[in-house]
């Protein structure tokens, strides 16, 4: 086939390329994994010989890739196919009756894994499940409950799978809750260090080899299903470089990875963070790789002691007084040998000091055109935006607030919470800006969950946090979640935009996002996902272009029976059966009372509420975001 002929055509349709020259067109022709041509539907099929596949879009919405600019899909490929996800299920009667039907199939000496992607706000009963509704519902079989980075929920075959009894003690920066005669309820709580939860979560049992590569790869194709074709890997707890890459890297190796991914370097190693990062210096350089596997240089974890973190139930941590000096060290090491950073930093008060260090040493060792950028910032300040602008830095936003909304407004109004983060602010001031998630734990992998809050200012639970000042039109948030998380890896001039000579990377989409009531924007999936000018999911009337994976192994993984994104249509539970009739014996908390989990636990009273330092200088190897 020549070159110049496209290999696929895809007509009839309306395409939001984010191409200035053509911004929408119905037609668009690929080759060699590229953009090849843009246009009416004549001017494309006229480019067709005999060999061109074509797809008839039937008037679909067509628009670039999504990509995820702070994912952790490494780490939660290898666990994916392990975990029963909660996320988008509509009620508790729902949750706790996947939680019984995956209790009977798991089988000893497994585990039943609920870790991250749900909020309380997002159940009609507008609470948390009971311990002893859990119990209820297994009370064999293991089962640990993720909330957030807060706590962790166990059944009593859990405590016992993890030697958790009456004598157990506290470990230091974690509470295990306890009833009137000390024995451990099941609650397991992050006062103030997620130590208690990962290092419980890590006693479970891990899968093979074998398995994990089969979990990547089903938990890619579920992103592909979400609309996701690229991401950037920020790290995580327990991420150890070369050691945990085994699976990525073979998966790439075979050709079978469906996202793409640049991926950062992420510490694991208190003290020693300088020494990790000079290690790594001499193996592998930024953006070595190449478009489906590349570096993209250093964080987010860059030292344990600028860390601070994200759980709004507890008060805002100060940074250790040694920060200055452990980060000064890094950062000057990364910018002499021009590594791109990113940099975990939830408030305004870590960013403050971060910029003091960055500034400093920008007067002798220039950052330059150096991609660096923050992650989260949710209560970052005017004042401090503009010292991002002036040292060339960016943001990457996620749908944190999407999760936590309820209980930063628990904690510090309404007013505070209007521009948290401030997003019109950042695009006014014109930094980079991307979008993303920070999944798999504190928040969903589903990016229309994401698009949804950006528009419209909204919780999953509902509470509209922002104003229309601080909420985005459809077309910048779709710009955040394309070409702005391309330029966190420095490929925006190959991908985000469809564009010709640019990747063919491209979704059509099950519902128009452009004009979709805003409530629909959460149940957008892709009918079909192109990387590179592959299909690697197709559904419904696009289904004969799709090539399915094999089942999901183990072959009692929770994601052959339910998948992964629910949705609240989907129902498990059974009206006359519902375990969400059970009221907790163990905090007297009934499922009809409209209960926040901040007064559940007690910490509305400012006299209760833990003070402490940065959570993280104990040093927590299980440090995860």
């Amino acid at each position: 086939m020549k070159p110049y002929s496209p290999e696929t055509i895809l007509f009839n349709g309306k395409i939001t390329t984010l191409d200035p020259v053509q911004p929408e067109v119905s037609a668009i022709a690929v080759a060699a994994g590229k953009v090849l041509a843009l246009g009416s539907d004549a001017q494309i099929q006229a480019l067709a010989i005999a060999d061109t596949v074509a797809i008839d879009l039937n008037g679909k919405r067509v628009l670039p890739g999504l990509n995820d600019s702070h994912l952790h899909l490494i780490r939660g490929g290898l666990n994916y196919n392990m975990e029963l996800r909660w996320e988008g299920v509509g009620s508790i009667a729902d949750a706790l009756a996947m939680l019984q039907l995956q209790a009977a199939r798991t089988p000893a000496p497994q585990w039943v894994r609920v870790v991250g992607g749900w909020s309380e706000f997002q159940f009609k009963e507008r609470r948390m499940p009971t311990l002893a509704e859990i119990n209820a519902v297994s009370p064999d079989t293991p089962v640990f409950i993720l909330h957030l980075y807060d706590r962790a929920l166990l059944n009593g075959a859990a405590l016992r799978a993890a030697g958790i009894g009456k004598d157990t003690p506290d470990p230091p920066g974690g509470k295990i809750q306890r009833d009137a005669n000390g024995n451990p309820t099941g609650m397991l709580i992050a006062e103030p260090n997620a130590m208690i939860l990962y290092s419980t979560l890590a006693k479970g049992p891990k899968l093979p080899l074998d398995d994990q590569i089969n979990s990547t790869r089903h938990f890619m194709r579920e992103l592909n299903r979400l609309g996701v074709t690229s991401c950037i890997d920020a790290g995580g707890g327990f991420q150890n470089y070369p050691e945990d890459y085994q699976v990525i890297e073979r998966l790439h190796a075979d050709g079978q990875m469906t996202v793409r991914i640049a991926y950062n370097l992420f510490t694991q190693n208190k003290g020693g963070e300088l020494a990790d990062f000079q290690k790594w210096a001499g193996v592998v350089k930024p953006y070595s790789g190449d478009s489906y596997f590349r570096q993209n240089g250093a964080g987010e974890m860059l030292v344990f002691s600028a860390a601070d973190f994200e759980d709004f139930l507890q008060p805002r941590p100060d940074m250790a007084a040694s920060m200055e000096k452990e980060l000064g060290d890094v950062v000057r090491f990364l910018v002499e040998n021009r590594w791109p950073f990113r940099l975990h930093a939830t408030y305004d008060e870590t960013i403050d000091r971060a910029l003091d260090v960055f500034e400093a040493i920008n007067r002798d060792t220039r950052f330059d055109d150096l991609r660096w950028f923050f992650d989260h910032a949710e209560t970052v300040s005017e004042k401090n935006l503009a010292r991002i602008k002036h040292l060339g830095g960016g943001i990457a936003v996620q749908h944190r607030m999407a999760f936590q909304g309820e209980y930063f407004v628990d904690r510090y109004g309404k007013k505070a919470a209007e521009h948290t983060p401030p997003l019109r602010k950042m695009l006014e001031m014109g930094i980079p800006v991307g979008g993303g998630t920070d999944a798999t734990r504190v928040a969903s992998f589903n990016p229309w969950v994401s698009l949804y809050w950006l528009v419209t200012g909204r919780t999953v639970g509902g509470l509209p946090l922002y104003g229309e000042s601080n909420c985005l039109e459809r077309e910048e948030a779709l710009r955040l979640w394309t070409t702005g998380s391309a330029y966190k890896s420095n490929e925006e001039t190959v991908k985000g935009a469809l564009s010709p000579g640019m990747y063919a990377d491209l979704i059509v989409t099950s519902h128009d996002f452009m004009t979709v009531a805003d409530e629909a924007i959460k149940a957008i999936t892709s009918l079909l996902t192109m990387v590179g000018g592959r299909i690697v999911y197709a559904a419904d009337d696009f289904s004969r272009f799709d090539t399915p994976l094999p089942p999901a192994s183990p072959d009692w993984s929770p994601v052959r029976y339910f998948g992964g994104h629910q949705t609240p249509q989907t129902h498990y539970a059974l009206p006359a059966a519902s375990c969400a009739a059970h009221a907790c014996a163990i905090h007297g908390h009934h499922p009809g009372q409209d209960g926040k989990l901040s007064r559940w636990l007690g910490l509305d009273n400012a006299g209760k509420q833990v003070q402490f330092e940065n959570p993280w200088a104990l040093g927590c190897g299980c440090f995860a975001y």
